[in-house]
């Protein structure tokens, strides 16, 4: 195997064949990116990447259990593997048993591909994409704002083999697009992300007028003071605060009474209604335009993943079921310790259950409240009700009778996204968005917009 050409399966089977562990997992990550960025309605930067990463656990049995050794490393070649599967193993025999210690998944037939090479991403991926944005900044400069932003496309081939058979590969690609529209006076700002597959599916122009219309509701600015507001948040503030409760929601902390679906006395809420409306936040590895890997790829261990569960099937899961708390996620070690069902995290996020009005039509059916553009710098005040705080940014807009009457100051607001489960009186149309905050670890995702009563806008930020 030369170490310039070694592909990535040769890598996967060479570090096995190296192995003198008892149990061995492998994880070669190939990762190819293309990016473009813009400011002031012109291109300013492009680029293309590409990566390696190797990941080699391996598990040594003893007297007092299974322990497990973790190394990972970059830029990979075939003379580097070696010294990668020694170091992963004296890891392993100088660690304590692992406390998640289960067999290693038991291989099955190789997936399709597994011996092909990594998938890639060029910029051919913004070839249509690309003109299309060139007119968007024509229609901007020629309506007197200017548009800033990024778009991102990764290609990511994972590649899984173990001492017990497994040979599993999952291509991933995964696009982000963010538009900021300014004021040339930079006095207003208004802001739209998406996620996406290949960029097929992306409308710039459309994107363009969204935000043109809410820098005109800019115009006009209005102040208003700290309180609880009736709030209408857009699918991606949605998206944020759940992605943060699903993150917040492993079994185990869970029934170890450290989180807000621990139940008092004991136990997990699992069984509880969390909302009066039949929502049902859900996973599935198959959801169109949101695929994500379909087995456990682990590159280390906490408290909602294993990397003994590496290439464990992920089934759809629904977390909520029409408004109950249906699963926390469980590897295989705390379905051991809490009685609950295995459900591994997955890659997406889905929250069904709505109506079928837009947030067009949710505003037109306000008499008074805000509208959201989205949140940012979220934290984590109180993990026993899993209080966060955070910012809104790029636009706050007052709604009376139906219509927007102008943009208002920013706030820091203190909510549960549990809690607003329970407070929502209304749920929009589902729709594929981009989590602002997160978006750098978790893109797929599909919510309807929330109305919420009394939202608490704790104090007034200066922030933009």
């Amino acid at each position: 195997m030369s170490p310039r050409t070694s592909k990535p399966h040769e890598i996967v089977e060479r570090a096995l064949e190296l192995s003198t562990a008892d149990g061995c997992v492998v994880i070669a990550d190939e990762q190819s990116s293309a990016n473009l960025r813009w400011a002031g309605n012109a291109l300013t930067t492009n680029g293309v990447t590409r990566g390696r990463t190797l990941t080699v656990i391996a598990t040594v049995d003893g007297s007092q259990g299974t322990a497990s050794g973790v190394v990972s490393r970059s830029a990979v070649t075939a003379d580097d593997i070696e010294p990668l599967v020694r170091a992963a193993e004296a890891a392993a025999r100088g660690a304590g048993p692992a406390e998640d210690a289960q067999p290693l998944v038991e291989g099955t037939p190789a997936s399709p591909g597994f011996a092909d090479a990594p998938a890639e991403t060029t910029s051919a991926v913004f070839a249509d994409f690309a003109p299309a944005l060139g007119e968007a900044f024509a229609r901007a400069r020629a309506g007197g704002r200017e548009l800033y932003g990024f778009a991102n496309h990764e290609m990511t081939s994972t590649y899984i083999g173990t001492s017990t058979g497994l040979r599993l590969r999952h291509d991933q690609p995964n696009g982000t697009l963010e538009l900021n529209a300014k004021s040339p006076d930079r006095t207003r700002s208004a802001w739209a992300g998406i996620s996406t597959r290949d960029f097929n599916d992306v409308d710039p122009a459309a994107m363009d007028a969204d935000l043109a219309r809410r820098l005109g509701w800019a115009g006009r600015r209005i102040e208003l003071p700290a309180g609880r507001y009736e709030t209408l948040l857009p699918p991606t503030a949605v998206a944020d605060l759940l992605v943060y409760q699903m993150w917040s929601s492993a079994a185990r902390d869970a029934a170890e009474g450290r989180t807000v679906f621990s139940k008092p006395g004991g136990g997990t809420r699992v069984g509880e209604t969390l909302s009066p409306l039949p929502l049902t936040l859900r996973s599935d590895p198959h959801e169109p335009g949101l695929e994500s890997a379909p087995f456990v790829i682990a590159h280390s261990s906490g408290d909602d993943a294993s990397v003994f569960d590496n290439g464990l099937p992920i089934t759809p899961t629904d977390w909520v079921r029409d408004g109950k708390l249906e699963h926390l996620v469980t590897t295989r070690h705390s379905a051991g310790l809490t009685g609950l069902p295995v459900a591994p995290g997955a890659g997406n996020l889905i929250l069904d259950g709505g109506g079928e009005r837009s947030l067009e039509e949710m505003v037109a059916g306000t008499a008074r409240g805000l509208l959201l553009t989205c949140l940012w710098y979220i934290r984590e005040v109180d993990p026993a009700t899993l209080l966060l705080t955070g910012l809104t940014r790029d636009g706050v807009y007052l709604v009376e009778n139906g219509e927007v009457v102008g943009e208002v100051n920013n706030f820091r607001f203190n909510e549960s996204p549990v809690d607003l489960l329970t407070r929502a009186s209304e749920a929009g149309r589902t729709e594929r968005t981009l989590p602002r905050e997160w978006g750098d670890w978790f893109t797929r995702a599909a919510m309807p917009a929330l109305r919420v009563p009394h939202f608490n806008m704790s104090s007034v930020s200066q922030g933009v």
